[in-house]
């Protein structure tokens, strides 16, 4: 009894310094913690407020890789505050904060507000499907190719994925393609190459998302590992000057390579990484670009929440 009364203490004591001097994310999960409420109950309660959010947002909210933003999610936010019985605009306090500070704007290609949006919308097209969370697989390993092709447009991706089952009966996987600004989903075309086959396909023409069901055509068991492969051939957007990729869950190895063609070659190449798309980007490192096969790679042994990308300048 006096180990659970300590660590009610401890997270009460961590709830309180979080409220302080935030950020907003590390609040909410210090109050999810402190109020000792997992996700989908923090979701159903919302739910009672008249407010759908998905638990991916939510573990996401907390995680720092996604900051409410739109009408429906500050609703969320206020929500929260009477739900984790937090003092009123506690959270909300929290994020005007953000907002007003100049060290977390994302200086990219990519404006901040475009991923939030893509963010709800792909929640939105994930349900569709009935997909939530990780969908019960982990994954081992991940590799990108990306191609971009003469008009400096990103033409196609081409992805593999290692993956462990982490309960039974799990029969598909939901890839994410985001493309650039000014893209055509309805015009893309998803192809799947080795053990799957291509079932639904969702798309939002507004902000360039499209995802698509790939059926294993077996059900695998807890433990039980699988590898597949598939690609989008896209090319519907104009000149490409960045590949990103989000991870909402710590995973294995990472891999991404893009490719260029003859006639359309950069000037210079970098790696970069954020914390959260709300953080400012770090970890820049110049990628020499290969001469006979015209790519650059990135690799990430382990991978961590936040954001991965190549990036590259045209003369």
């Amino acid at each position: 009894m006096r180990h659970g009364t300590q660590h009610a203490d401890v997270a009460t004591a961590e709830l309180d310094s979080a409220l302080r001097g935030g950020p907003f994310h590390v609040a909410l999960r210090a109050a999810i913690a402190a109020r000792g409420l997992p996700l989908q109950r923090v979701q159903h309660h919302l739910s009672r407020y008249g407010v759908k959010v998905g638990v991916t947002s939510l573990s996401y909210w907390q995680q720092g890789a996604r900051r409410p933003q739109r009408p429906e999610s500050l609703r969320a936010v206020r929500a929260l505050e009477e739900i984790l019985q937090l003092p009123d605009e506690s959270l909300i306090r929290l994020l005007a904060d953000t907002e007003q500070d100049p060290a977390v704007r994302r200086p990219a290609a990519r404006s901040y507000r475009s991923f939030i949006e893509a963010c709800d919308v792909l929640d939105r097209l994930q349900a569709e499907l009935g997909w939530s969370l990780d969908g019960g697989l982990h994954t081992l390993g991940h590799h990108d190719r990306v191609r971009i092709g003469g008009h400096r447009e990103l033409a196609a991706r081409e992805s593999q994925h290692i993956v462990r089952a982490h309960h039974d009966g799990v029969d598909r996987f939901v890839a994410v393609h985001h493309g650039d600004p000014g893209c055509a989903p309805r015009h893309m075309t998803v192809h799947a190459l080795e053990n799957c086959r291509a079932g639904r396909v969702r798309s939002d023409e507004e902000t360039g998302l499209l995802v698509a069901e790939l059926l294993f055509g077996t059900r695998l068991r807890s433990g039980d590992t699988f590898l597949f492969r598939y690609a989008v051939e896209d090319g519907t957007a104009g000149v490409s000057r960045e590949y990103v990729r989000g991870f909402g869950f710590p995973g294995g190895q990472y891999t991404l390579q893009v490719s260029f063609s003859a006639d359309a070659l950069p000037t210079r190449c970098h790696r970069f990484a954020q914390h959260s798309a709300a953080a400012p980007r770090g970890g820049r490192q110049a990628l020499p670009l290969s001469g006979p096969h015209r790519s650059v790679h990135l690799v990430e042994p382990r991978v961590r929440p936040g954001l991965l990308g190549i990036g590259w300048d045209w003369d």
